[in-house]
This record gives structure tokens, C-alpha cells and sequence, in this order.
């Protein structure tokens, strides 16, 4: 016989949320794990005595986090999400009847905590993955990646003019090619965002033009923990926030007995200051070089001993100065004489009309060249590798299931709040995922390494033999 579901509302009802909400539920399974008691500590200094009661900071920022874990652009639809679903209702600790926060509570609150318990909160979830063994903290990956902010293109406004007009001429010069050829409405040192004014005009290649932040994030190779994250200005280059990065890596790992060694980026990150920095830190960089590197000259070779340059006709191109230009780098500059160049048969492919040779290089040319034959090596290639397989995946998650496609606050501050939220919802699902290798795979991990050092010790005679003879080798 056919059923038929009638639906009568009842006036009184007997109802346990917890019976309802299954034990292999994602949010019940993070309630389990995800302690976050200490916040009433760290939190209790942004209240007075008196007052009615503010939200409480635990359900804070578990709503938070079902933002970022939900894909959700706004604090409204945080509010209504949570009413509608029992499991997230379970995890924040609200009965079904208990009336939930308004969405504005949410955005003050965000405003009245400082950076450093964003940062904590992401410390702690990252000290949880390193417990499970997630981190090993040697190799790092670095990327970044552009989030509109959250202003429109209308809300440019010009800059009021300098007083000084010969400054003001040279700023407009440097960006008239660059407005021409985009036919932007301004450009960062034009115009700027009334209603962001950290907001940046950024794009690029197949990107629409736009006012947006740059997120700068570092990866664990191991396994794909993030284990620093950092809002920027769009404008900056990604060399410039390189070492504020590695510091913020380190910073982070340190504490947890972790220590990093190598760092893996692409060419963005290429610039002689990072080397330098990568370099007095004692540790070994990845990072291709700049197009333009040229690791020789035709034609020409430089002399250490003497500080120059010499052509194929035996030529000096000696020192002249060192000096820094309109964008900011520091270069040498080496000169040939007028009379040297006058008769040489190889002048018009040369040098053409000009008087002289002129030969301009960075200061960190050195280290430009130690980078080069790095990058040339087996083991190089395979980083490069492991760094696009490593970080370009998370960010990819970040941007299209995490909701940091666009940060739904304003100021640079508050992006590096929501950057901070969003890299901690990767990192606990990242948590409830990672299983503990099976003993067989470590067993078989053993193995592998014994018959290595099985084949290298054999091969021991054949090596030394030639050198200390048949009794030190027997």
C-alpha cells in the first residue's frame, strides 16, 4: 500500500543535538581535536569589567573557521549557514533554540582582536600537525598569490599633487608607459582606494586589473602544511617580502625544535638582497635567476685580479664606480677608452656609434653566478619540481575552496587576519586527513636504506684500493 507522510508540528518535542550529529562528522571529529581554551587568556585584556557580555572567543572563532571551511564570502551568510545546519550548530556549542550572534558581531569583534591571537591560533594548529609528525621543517616552498580586496575600481580617487613638481613629474613619468599600455583608470602612485587605501592596483598576465592584496605563503614539503602566511601590499615585489617570509617561517618552527635548511621559489623571488639575505642565513636557496642573467659575455672575460674586463683584442674595460639606479639596484659599471675602441676592427658590431664599451653588472654578480651553476644540477631541477607540486596546489585551495578569493574586510591588518584563519582551516583539514604511515611502509622504508648502504660499503675496496693498498683495504 502506498505511504503517505503527513506533517504535524509538534508543540513539545524531546531533542538531544549530539544523538544527531554522527561520531565520523567532520565537525564533531575538529570539536574533538581542536582545544581552544586558552583564548580566554589571551582575549581577556580587549574587555572591561562592566557591561553587557561580549560573544564568547572560542565561538568566535570556531564561526570563523566554518567561514573559511564553508567558502563563505561574508559574516551574514556565516549566521546563516550555522542556523541551518545541526552539525555546525554542535560544534560551536548552540542548542537549536539558543538565538546565535548577529553577523555585525562578528565583524567588531574581528576589528577588536589584535593580530597576535590570529597568530596564535595559527601557531597552535600548526603545533598540532608538527606533534603528528605533518612537518619536518627542512625544505620550504614559497609562493604567493594576488586576493582582491574588498573595494571597487570606482573608488580611485587622485592624490593631491606634490608640492615639489619636479618630484611629482618624475613619479608620472615612471608610469605613464605602464597607464598607456594597461589604460588603467590610475596607477599606486596616482590614485588611490577611499575606500581601502591599503588596497593596491595590481594584475597580472589573464588577470583583470584590480584593487588586491598579496598573500605571501610558505609550504612544508613533507606534507603540504602551511607553515607561514603573510598579507602584503599588491605593489611590492615578491623578492622584497622573501626574507620577511623565511623569518616568519623560522619564528614559527624554531620554537618546535624544528630548523629550516633549504628554500624553493620561482624567478619572482630572484633579486641580489635575497641572495645575500639566503646566504648570511646559512641556508640554501633554490630560486632561478632573472631572465636577463648572463653568466658570460661574448667576447668578454673578466679579470678578478684587476677588477675588469677584457675584450677578444685584449682590451681593458676597467672600473669606473658603482652606483644605483632609478628602481633601486646597485650595479658596477666598467668603461673602455675612446682611444682603445677608435681603430678596433670589431667596433661597428661592437659598440656602433657609440665612443666607448660600456659593461654595467650587479654588485651581487657573485652570487648570481653560485645560483646559476646551483640551478644547473640534477638535484636542482628535481626541487623545482617539488616546489610546483608542493605549494601551487595549496594555493590553488586556498583561492577556490577556502575563501581567499576575496578579503571581505579592509586593511591590511585585517588581511592578514583572514590570510591567517584561512591557512589554519588547511592545516586542520589537512590534520583530520594525514594518517600515520603503516609499519610495513616504514619497514620497507628501512629496507631500502640498508640495501643502499649494503651496495655502498661494497663498493668501499674498489674506491680506496688504488689508494692505500690491499692491507688497509682487507
Amino acid at each position: 500500500m502506498q505511504g503517505k507522510k503527513h506533517f504535524t508540528e509538534k508543540l513539545f518535542m524531546s531533542f538531544q543535538l549530539s544523538s544527531r550529529v554522527p561520531e565520523d562528522n567532520f565537525y564533531r571529529r575538529l570539536g574533538a581535536i581542536l582545544d581552544l581554551r586558552w583564548l580566554y587568556k589571551s582575549t581577556k585584556k580587549y574587555y572591561g569589567m562592566e557591561g553587557q557580555q561580549s560573544i564568547d572567543p572560542v565561538v568566535f572563532f570556531k564561526m570563523i573557521l566554518i567561514g573559511y571551511l564553508e567558502n563563505l564570502s561574508s559574516d551574514r551568510s556565516i549566521i546563516d549557514k550555522v542556523s541551518l545546519r545541526l552539525d555546525l550548530l554542535y560544534f560551536i556549542g548552540y542548542d537549536i533554540d539558543e538565538p546565535l550572534p548577529w553577523h555585525s558581531t562578528l565583524s567588531r569583534t574581528r576589528q577588536l582582536y589584535g593580530q597576535e591571537v590570529f597568530k596564535e591560533l595559527f601557531r597552535q594548529v600548526l603545533g598540532q600537525c608538527i606533534e603528528k609528525g605533518m612537518v619536518a621543517g627542512r625544505r620550504q616552498a614559497i609562493d604567493s598569490v594576488q586576493v582582491k580586496a574588498n573595494a571597487s575600481m570606482d573608488s580611485l580617487k587622485k592624490k593631491q599633487i606634490l608640492e615639489d613638481g619636479e618630484l611629482y613629474a618624475v613619479n608620472l613619468k615612471e608610469e605613464q608607459e605602464q597607464e598607456d599600455s594597461s589604460k588603467k583608470k590610475g596607477t599606486n602612485k596616482t590614485h588611490y582606494s577611499t575606500t581601502d587605501p591599503d588596497a593596491k592596483i595590481a594584475t597580472r598576465p589573464g588577470k583583470p586589473t584590480d584593487l588586491k592584496y598579496l598573500g605571501q605563503v610558505s609550504v612544508d614539503t613533507a606534507a603540504h602544511v602551511i607553515t607561514e602566511v603573510q598579507a602584503h601590499h599588491a605593489d611590492k615585489h615578491d623578492s622584497y617580502c622573501l626574507e620577511q617570509m623565511v623569518r616568519g617561517v623560522v619564528e614559527n618552527l624554531q620554537p618546535q625544535g624544528l630548523f629550516v635548511e633549504e628554500v624553493l621559489s620561482d624567478t619572482n623571488y630572484s633579486s641580489g638582497e635575497t641572495l645575500q639575505y639566503l646566504q648570511d642565513s646559512g641556508l640554501r636557496g633554490f630560486i632561478p635567476n632573472l631572465p636577463g642573467y648572463k653568466a658570460q659575455r661574448d667576447g668578454f672575460a673578466y679579470d678578478k685580479q684587476n677588477n675588469c674586463y677584457v675584450c677578444s683584442q685584449g682590451v681593458q674595460l676597467k672600473y669606473i664606480k658603482t652606483y644605483v639606479t632609478n628602481t633601486g639596484y646597485t650595479k658596477k659599471e666598467y668603461r673602455s677608452s675612446t682611444k682603445d675602441c677608435k681603430h678596433c676592427p670589431l667596433r661597428q658590431q661592437c659598440i656602433g656609434t657609440s665612443p666607448n664599451k660600456r659593461i654595467t653588472e650587479s654588485i651581487h654578480k657573485p652570487l648570481y653566478d653560485l645560483m646559476d651553476a646551483r640551478m644547473q644540477t640534477k638535484y636542482a631541477r628535481r626541487m623545482m619540481r617539488l616546489r610546483q607540486s608542493t605549494v601551487e596546489p595549496v594555493l590553488g585551495t586556498l583561492v577556490n575552496f577556502l575563501g581567499m578569493r576575496r578579503i571581505n574586510t579592509r586593511g591590511i591588518q585585517k588581511a592578514d587576519k583572514c590570510m591567517l584563519m584561512a591557512a589554519a582551516a588547511y592545516n586542520l583539514k589537512k590534520l583530520l586527513k594525514f594518517k600515520t604511515p603503516k609499519v610495513n611502509v616504514i619497514a620497507q622504508i628501512i629496507k631500502n636504506t640498508g640495501k643502499c648502504l649494503k651496495k655502498l660499503f661494497s663498493n668501499l675496496p674498489k674506491i680506496f684500493l688504488p689508494l692505500y693498498g690491499q692491507e688497509i683495504c682487507s
